[in-house]
């Protein structure tokens, strides 16, 4: 291990904090620089790993709410619905990223023009979205029916393909079934913890015995540079989306995506 490497981790970590809850799969983008910038990590677990922090960031963002949440269950019928419906969704994404793990990592995550491919069609797939006029019937996070939960939990399946965007599969997903933009980008947050946390455990358990004191410090390293960054994007990313709306993060996935076709082309 060099500083090279722990700038590399270090600038990839930026790049998952700030990717990690905008609708441009942060996954792609760390696939697409890792190819670039010759970045290789035991089993891919570096792209995977820190997204805890990630899950830091918002846990810290949103503590004071997740905490009224925690305290209302035993008596509140809404908080254990939330749970519920939380845990509801999690779990397609849980029960298909174990059955298709090694597929995942090994065929897919290694795949950086499917990544291009991937972001480029989510983009458009997204600038179509946003400019639809759908009708909002659900605008509060916590109140989404359980049965809307679900299905909300199988569009974040898709997002097992990199450069899907799991916050993308999400939020497009719930804009379609009728809520607004505010509340979609914040159940996708709500969602993105339990999910990214079970990514985190299932990943670290496979490839444990795999990792050297290099592999830890440059995953704590790219950890640490996730949460700093994760807070920033989370702090600020509801009031961005309820004036903008979508369309300049599908934008950016087009430019990103065919720039890495260009890039793939030209360099391998």
């Amino acid at each position: 291990m060099d500083t090279y490497q722990l700038l590399e981790a270090a600038f990839l970590g930026l790049i998952e904090g700030l990717t990690e809850f905008i609708p441009v799969s942060s996954t792609g983008h760390l696939l697409l620089a890792g190819h670039f910038l010759g970045f290789e990590s035991t089993g891919k677990t570096f792209e995977v790993l820190i997204q805890l922090g990630a899950v830091l960031a918002i846990l810290s963002v949103y503590f004071a709410r997740l905490w009224n949440i925690a305290t209302a269950l035993p008596s509140d019928p809404g908080a254990r619905r939330f749970v519920i419906g939380i845990l509801i969704a999690f779990l397609p994404a849980a029960i298909i990223g174990v059955m298709l793990h090694g597929f995942i990592k090994e065929v897919l995550f290694e795949s950086p023009m499917l990544v291009c491919i991937t972001l480029i069609v989510g983009g458009i797939a997204l600038l179509i979205i946003d400019r639809m006029t759908l009708e909002q019937r659900h605008t509060e996070a916590t109140e989404y029916p359980l049965s809307l939960c679900l299905k909300i939990g199988l569009c974040q399946c898709l997002a097992m393909i990199p450069g899907v965007s799991r916050s993308g599969a999400t939020i497009g997903g719930a804009l379609l079934m009728g809520c607004d933009k505010r509340s979609a980008a914040e159940f996708s947050f709500f969602l993105a913890m339990p999910t990214m946390a079970g990514a985190f455990a299932y990943d670290l358990l496979k490839n444990i015995d795999r990792l050297s004191a290099d592999d830890a410090a440059i995953i704590g390293i790219g950890f640490v540079a996730a949460f700093i960054s994760g807070v920033f994007v989370v702090r600020g990313l509801l009031n961005f989306v309820t004036r903008h709306g979508f369309a300049p993060f599908a934008w950016w996935r087009i430019v990103v995506g065919t720039l890495g076709i260009a890039g793939l082309m030209l360099v391998g």
